[in-house]
């Protein structure tokens, strides 16, 4: 196998790991608008893959 000339600086490593940390969350949207994180319950209308299954919040 081939191995490398030099050493890779501490520096280089960390902006290559760096680069894919933060990633905005893929969001969903309902019907009426509102924003929610796929594969997880609606927190403002209690509602799963059309279906309620908690108590929607009143607030």
């Amino acid at each position: 196998m081939a191995q490398p000339k030099r050493k890779q600086s501490k520096q280089r490593s960390r902006k290559r790991r760096g680069a894919n940390r933060f990633v905005a969350p893929e969001l969903a949207k309902t019907p009426d608008g509102s924003l929610y994180m796929r594969h997880h319950v609606d927190p403002a209308t209690g509602l799963y893959r059309g279906r309620q299954v908690i108590a929607a919040d009143e607030s």
